[in-house]
This record gives C-alpha cells, structure tokens and sequence, in this order.
C-alpha cells in the first residue's frame, strides 16, 4: 500500500511513500501523517491512496497522527477545485481547509484531575479518618456530598483543603483520581429557552421554499429582505428542520462582532441542544479553536456559526448552509487562497447536497443577477415584522453653512437637536463613522506638508489616545509631532475626522450622556465585543459610536435614532464597486433603526446629497438602484456581466515591478483566446503599500476558470525576479 502525501513546508510537491503494515489499515484520503523529507521529518496530508507507486526509492510513512483522517474527503476535494479556480498551490488551499492550531499541533488538549469514592464509605470508616486525618475526612466528605465524583480543584476548594489530600486519599484506597479531557467553550454559559414568533404569510411562504429545498437541494434561495422584516426567525426554523432531520447546519456571519449576539439568539432557541452548537472565529484563543473544531470533527456538534473560514467546518451530512448578509466584503479572503465564503457555500451545498440559503436586505449584484437570470430562488420579505414601518431617511446638505454647528461641523445642528431629543425621551442612538483614529491626518497650515507613512502612499491617522500617528495599511506608527517636520511651524493641525473624533465631540456637546465607541482600536480585547453590545443591549449605553462593524445585522429594539456622519467616505473611490457600497453601507446602517415598538429615523450627512447611491437608499429603493447600476456595468462590461482577474505584483524597486508588469500584460495578451481582454499594466491605485510598489494587470472574460487558467499557464511560463512577488484575485471585489 502506497499514498501520496501534500507534505506542509515542501513547496506544494506531491510525494510517494510506503505504508508500513502496523498502521495500513488506518491511513485513508484526508489522514494525517509524519514522513521523511531528506533529513527532517515533516506533518503531511494523505491525498491519494495507491495501490503501487513507480517512483524509485520510496521510503516509509514514519508515524500516523491521528487515528480518524483530519480532513474530509469532500473537503480535499473542494481544497482542489480552489487551487485550481483560485490560481493558488495545492499546499496553500489545503491548509485553509485545516485551522493552524490542529495543523501544527502545538495545542494540546486540556485535561483536569477527577476524584471518585473508590468504594462504599460508611460512617465508621469516615469517623476513623476523622480521628487520624481530619483534613482527608473534609475532603472525602465534600466528594460524598457532590454524588461520589468531582473535579479535584473544585472538591478542593469545596472542603477547604489543598489539592494533595486526594492524593492521601487514593494513598489509602479511598479515592481513585483519573484524567479527562475538558473541553474550553468560549460561550459555556447557560442561556435561557426562548421561544419563536409567529409567522407572517412572507415568512410562512420563505419556510416552504425552503423545506423545499431541504428535501430536494438544488437552486441555492437567495432570501431578500429588508431590515427588520425577520431572516433571522427563518434561519432559526430552518436549522431546527435540518437537526430533527438528523442533518447538521453550518450559518456563517460576515463580522466577529455579530457573532456574540448571533450565539446568544441561536443557544437560546436551542437551549435543548446547545452543548451541540459550535462557535469559530478568529478572537478564540488556540485553545478554544482547537477544541471547537475537535468538537465538529468528532461529530459532537450539530450546528456551527461562524466567520468566513468556518465554510471549512468539518462537518458531516449537512442539511442547509446560511450565509447572513451575503453580500458583505468580508466573506472575501484577502490572501491566498482569494476564495469567497458565499461562492464556497454554494459549491459546498452543491457537492454535498445541502440547501444553501443566501440572506440579505442589500444582496450583491452578482447574486440578484444570479436570481433574475434562473441559477437561484429569489424569495421576498417586503414587510418588516408585525408591520413596523421603515424608518424615515433625512439627507443632510453640508454644504449649506447653516445645517453646520459650532462644533467644528462634525455635527450638523439637525443631528445634534435629534440626539438631544433622544436622550432625553430614555432612547439609544447610533452614531456611524466607517473611519477610525481621531482625525485622517496631521497637515501644516503653514507649507501644506502632511504627515506620510514612510513605507506607503496614504497619509498617516492621528490617534489622540495615544498620541501617535498610524497606518493602517501597514500599521507604523510613530509620535505625533508637535511642529511640522518639514518647516518647524508651530501650526500643525488635525485634518479630517475618525470616530475617536466623533466621540470626543459627542461626550463634549453632551457630558451626561453614556458613550462608548466600537472600532478595530478599541474592540481589541478578547471579549471585548461581547461586552459591549451587552452594555448596550441593557442600555447601559446611550450612544454607541463605530464604524462598519455596527452596521449590520445587530438587533437593539430602543435604537430610535442613526446618524451617518459622513455618507461620502467610500463613495468616490477608483473603483466600479464604490456605489454599490455606499448604497449597502447606508441602508444596512440605516436598518438599525425603528426595530423596536417606536418609530426609527436617519440623518445621513452628505456633501454630495444627490448621488444615486445616497438617493435611492434614502428611499429604500434596492431595486432602482439595482437597475441603475446593472446598466452601468452591462454598457462597461463589468462583472457580472463579465468574470474579472485582478493580478498585482508588487517589489521594493518600482522599475522593475514596472517592467515585470508590462512584460507579463503582453504575454497575456499574446495568449489570451477571443473574448478575453487584458488591460495595461498600470500602478494600483494604492501604489505603495508595506515599503512595497505595486503594479496591476486586469483581465476580463466570460468564464473566471478559463482566465485563472490561462493566468497560471503564462505566470508558469514567465519566470520573475526573485524581489517581484505576485498575488492573482480571482472574482475580485477591491481594485485598491
């Protein structure tokens, strides 16, 4: 018996070795094995089994490293299609499907001493030892009272005694102490049963197209509803369908900040069975990872939430697939493999025949043009739950002076009497900023210097906090200087606005007010996120300011105001996807108001108030928009009309990208069949990025496979210099 073997850190080469009789019967497609390559030995996936091999030399597996194969076959195989589709090697999408804190073995499990009565314990005999060693008769009285059996520390603590009277105890024939293995739940607290809501007659029709699609899986359902108008209560029955089916449910959410409430909502409805629920995303510890995904693997957990990588959950016999807020950026990787979790979902849901359920009251245009041409169910939800209505959208000009206030303009004067009025009405507000730090840069009035990031080609943010300027791009930091660099004047100043901005502002105009401010600065603890929407869900927080991870998909019934400080940031980006954005940003924003019994509203600020993207989601006009935009890109060919590769390649001397980028545009062009077009090679438009110059090459064609294959058939045959690095973004969604 022979397998062929993807060993980790070997370059993505597949090797031949023998499979030694002691372990034959064990080794399959997925297995885990140690081998020898030259003079180390090296972890490796068993990809294939063969029944012989023609390589001369082969040499032995050395040692099998888990009894069960850690990968699923169907999941290798969906580790192939990626390389393939994804232009990346083997090795890399491999690695993907398995977390780095199973693959590499570094975490152990954790274990804990258990103490158990050995046998019948009489009061005579506990009398005796009471005589001879008081301490041993509290500790063996604690264990008697606990039911014969408890964690040694807790059994400690209990009878108020140091660990190592049990082991007195087992000494004397008492007490047998045996290890176990814990597992380390990142949500092990109990959560109270609550029931579901009565349907409406759109939900009702959501749940029969969907069991529809649980009994015979096949279209994936795209489930288009505005905000408010209850996807959550579908995903929860449809799980439950799916468990008492005796099928498994994998829901992918786009934020880790959702995923605190996401947990909470779903171990409620399933407080029955919510030991079974399993949690992945990446603010776990490698412990809980670990033991999260051992939970999965090993069958124990029935339903998963997760971020973007959780689409590799290891599950079996899948039911159904939820991906919530489908159209998100975030579920799109931003290093190899460049996969999208929602385009995996479908492919998973396809290969293993399960139900795939795509939610969103903003989906992606590829995916509504996926459901008006006939490759998905699209299923409506127009109404929001018992008939609340939708929020009332005013757009703030802030270009005419007297909507501004005297607090420098952050807060137009409409914006700060609604936040007035909410406050003191006993109601919550969010303020949202989708820009962190304190303000964008540090610029001299004097000769017009900003303060740049030495290593990229974006000005540096100010974090007052700290007193430091950062890039966020590459995260250099140094301290912010009190004159200018380049010409000592004094007069150096704060430009732009970030949320810290924001909430400085916010707690001066109103010093009573509970403020607190969620951002990727200061949501850095672990626990963090869970803390603070629970602040806020108890309404211990008045006013929440934050950027887009408080946009989506968070339910806070009291939440009567939204005020969007500046609609604009995103909107004029060089990229054909900035509308679509904007357009997703605001309504998903503005759909945090009115969830509950009062009326919500939205003040979005704007110096551009009559942009399309500002317009029709003041008006919660999806479907305009959507028919404004699809004309936009079928005249300029852009997806989904079209498949698009991005390529950028990027070194430390900005002439030799150059040349490498032209060289490799017109070998492309050279090769590429009718129907493909290959654009210049031009500076992407962040041209300098982590010390780095990068250069980029699109192409554009029918089928995203055939021009990942012809980029990896010409990037094969076109040999680069060792200091030009080069990344392929199959179905990109920043051109940045």
């Amino acid at each position: 018996m022979y397998v062929r073997v993807l060993p980790d850190q070997a370059a993505g080469r597949l090797l031949d070795y023998r499979v030694p009789e002691a372990f034959a019967g064990s080794v399959a497609v997925g297995s885990r094995v140690r081998v020898p390559v030259r003079t180390r030995l090296l972890a490796a996936t068993v990809i294939e089994v063969l029944g012989e091999s023609d390589v001369r030399g082969v040499r032995d597996v050395a040692e099998l490293i888990d009894a069960k194969p850690m990968i699923r076959p169907a999941l290798l195989d969906l580790a192939r299609w990626m390389s393939e589709y994804y232009c990346c090697p083997l090795e890399t999408a491999v690695c993907s499907v398995l977390p780095v804190a199973v693959r590499d073995g570094r975490v152990a499990e954790k274990r804990r001493n258990i103490a158990r009565i050995a046998g019948e314990v009489s009061d005579e005999d506990l009398a005796a030892l009471e005589k001879r060693a008081p301490r041993q008769a509290d500790a063996l009285r604690a264990l008697i009272e606990a039911g014969g059996h408890l964690a040694v520390a807790e059994a400690a603590g209990r009878a108020g005694v140091a660990e190592g009277v049990f082991r007195a105890l087992e000494k004397r024939g008492l007490v047998v102490i045996e290890s176990e293995a814990v597992a380390r739940d990142p949500y092990s607290e109990k959560f109270v049963s609550t029931a579901g809501v009565t349907l409406n007659s759109e939900q009702e029709a959501a749940m029969l197209a969907v069991g529809e699609a649980m009994e015979s899986p096949g279209m994936p359902i795209l489930l288009f509803g505005v905000t408010g108008s209850g996807k959550t209560e579908i995903y929860l029955r449809a799980i439950r369908q799916a468990v008492e089916c005796g099928r498994t449910a994998l829901v992918l959410v786009p934020e880790i900040a959702l995923t605190p409430q996401t947990v909470e909502r779903f171990k409620s409805r399933f407080s029955d069975i919510q030991e079974k629920i399993a949690v992945l995303h990446s603010h776990l510890s490698e412990g809980e990872r670990h033991d999260e995904w051992h939970k999965i693997h090993s069958g124990a957990a029935r339903i998963v939430i997760g971020v973007r990588s959780s689409i590799f959950a290891p599950l079996e016999n899948l039911g159904i697939i939820i991906v919530d807020e489908e159209h998100e950026n975030s579920y799109k990787q931003d290093e190899a493999p460049r996969y999208n979790a929602r385009d995996m979902a479908v492919l998973r849901g396809h290969r293993e025949r399960a139900a795939v359920l795509l939610g969103s009251a903003t989906p992606s245009l590829e995916s509504w043009h996926n459901a008006q041409s006939g490759k998905y169910r699209l299923v409506r939800l127009d109404q929001r739950v018992d008939d609340k209505r939708m929020p009332v959208v005013r757009v703030l000009d802030l270009r005419q002076k007297s909507r501004q206030s005297p607090e420098g303009g952050l807060l137009s004067r409409p914006l700060k009497d609604a936040l007035e009025g909410r406050l003191a009405k006993g109601e919550q507000a969010i303020l949202f900023l989708n820009r962190r730090g304190f303000s964008t840069s540090m610029l001299c009035e004097a000769c017009g210097h900003v303060c740049q990031c030495p290593d990229c080609s974006v000005s540096l943010t100010y974090h007052r906090a700290a007193e430091r300027i950062v890039c966020h791009i590459c995260g250099h930091t140094a301290r912010a200087p009190k004159v200018c660099p380049k010409c000592k004047d004094p007069g150096i100043r704060h430009a732009g606005v970030g949320t810290q901005k924001i909430e400085d502002a916010v707690r001066r105009i109103f010093p009573k007010a509970r403020i607190a401010r969620m951002d990727a600065d200061s949501m850095t603890r672990k626990d963090a996120y869970r803390e603070t929407l629970g602040a806020f869900k108890e309404g211990k927080i008045d006013i929440l300011v934050g950027t887009q991870m408080i946009a989506k998909g968070l339910h806070f019934p009291n939440v009567t105001l939204v005020g969007i400080v500046n609609a604009d940031l995103g909107l004029h980006m060089p990229d054909f996807r900035a509308g679509e954005r904007t357009f997703q940003l605001l309504t998903q924003v503005a759909g945090r108001a009115g969830r509950g019994e009062m009326e919500g509203e939205v003040l979005v600020q704007t110096f551009t108030p009559f942009s399309p993207s500002i317009q029709f989601a003041r008006h919660h006009d999806y479907e305009g928009f959507m028919e404004q935009e699809m004309e936009f890109r079928r005249a300029f060919g852009y997806p989904p009309f079209a498949r698009m590769v991005l390529v950028t390649l990027r070194g430390v001397m900005r002439e030799r990208v150059e040349f490498s980028a032209q060289t490799l545009a017109r070998k492309l062009r050279a090769a590429a069949p009718k129907g493909v077009a290959v654009g210049e090679a031009a500076p992407a438009p962040l041209e300098r990025a982590k010390t780095y110059y990068r250069f980029q090459v699109s192409l554009r064609g029918p089928s995203s496979m055939a021009l990942s294959r012809l980029t990896r058939s010409v990037l094969d045959s076109l040999p680069m210099p060792e200091d030009v690095f080069v990344a392929v973004d199959v179905d990109p969604l920043h051109l940045l």
